[in-house]
């Protein structure tokens, strides 16, 4: 096209659109292929009543699911930033020890799914909780869609279990909050003035051996207009901390405006109800029974382990189709 790269900005992003839209185009042949050679094997050994070649096409057909649905997933995603790197923020409620340790079970969860999809984590920040647990932390996803992916986890989330920190047994309520961002790309660019800006270095906690008890490295940044606060200690240099606390402000910023929108057009339901303390989007159900409802869609699931573990997709796949 006469003139395209006349314009380098919208250039790149086409180009990003474009790769990512055939990496699903690819992911569908590839399934699609799959299943007819599977599917001419399973003839085959029907004609000829070869049980091995049976049962090989039988134990392909897992991977052939999970592939198909893998494919079927991505077809979801229509979302301005899904493509994106996801920043995922966990806030424990009131109610000391136990919703720390709640806060710990869901970072814990987070971290075992992006695993499982083959996807960097990294914990940006973290408040050790006072006995077990997590005060707040905050980490980053980075794979293909990992914010596509995420997006159905913003909200309040709801454990209801007999705590192991009550001597009495009794059976215990826990909330914590979840905030999903996208990692923005540099062709979205979030004004933020230096003069708006208070920024603290303090000691690293944590892991990291002795550099975190020497260095002042990690950042607080408090965005004084909006009292956005965000910190990082990741990195090892101050400089680094610094550039990603301003990535995670300006996410934050970015999601703030773009609600504000929102709520203007008056076009803002499902998830702006869900930020709200006691309007929690799943439920998390240990104790009389084990139960995983999420809200939204009404999905259930009954093995609360598989589920605490990673296993997020069939509640993903349902958000992704209850929000479309």
């Amino acid at each position: 096209m006469p003139g395209f790269w006349d314009k380098q900005e919208r250039a790149k992003k086409v180009q990003k659109e474009l790769g990512s839209l055939q990496d699903v185009i690819k992911n569908w042949e590839s399934a699609w292929d799959e299943i007819e050679e599977n599917s001419l094997l399973l003839e085959m050994a029907t004609e000829e009543k070869d049980a091995e070649l049976e049962h090989e096409v039988a134990a392909a057909l897992p991977a052939m699911e999970a592939g198909l649905d893998q494919a079927e997933l991505e077809c979801m995603f229509s979302g301005e930033h899904d493509a994106s790197n996801v920043m995922i923020s966990i806030h424990a409620g009131a109610g000391g020890t136990e919703a720390q340790d709640w806060a710990g079970i869901l970072l814990r969860m987070y971290l075992r799914w992006g695993e499982s999809k083959g996807f960097k984590t990294d914990i940006l920040d973290i408040l050790a909780g006072d006995e077990a647990g997590t005060k707040s932390v905050t980490i980053m996803i980075k794979g293909r869609y990992a914010y596509g992916y995420m997006r159905s986890e913003l909200g309040i989330h709801r454990l209801v279990r007999i705590s192991p920190f009550d001597a009495s047994g009794r059976r215990h309520t826990s909330f914590a909050s979840v905030m999903v961002m996208p990692e923005l790309d540099d062709a979205i660019n979030v004004e933020i003035e230096d003069k708006d800006l208070r920024i603290d270095t303090y000691r690293a906690s944590g892991a990291g051996g002795q550099h975190v008890n020497k260095t002042d490295s990690a950042i607080r940044i408090t965005h004084l207009p909006t009292g956005v606060v965000v910190q990082c200690q990741n990195e090892r240099s101050q400089h680094r901390n610094k550039d990603m606390a301003m990535k995670m402000l300006a996410a934050q910023l970015y999601e703030k405006e773009k609600e504000r929108q929102a709520e203007e057009q008056e076009g803002l339901h499902g998830d702006k109800k869900g930020i709200s303390w006691g309007s929690q989007i799943r439920s998390y159900v240990l104790q009389p029974y084990q139960l995983i409802k999420d809200h939204r869609t009404n999905v259930e699931m009954g093995n609360v382990g598989v589920v605490l573990d990673g296993g997020l997709d069939p509640f993903i796949k349902a958000y992704l189709l209850w929000a479309k």
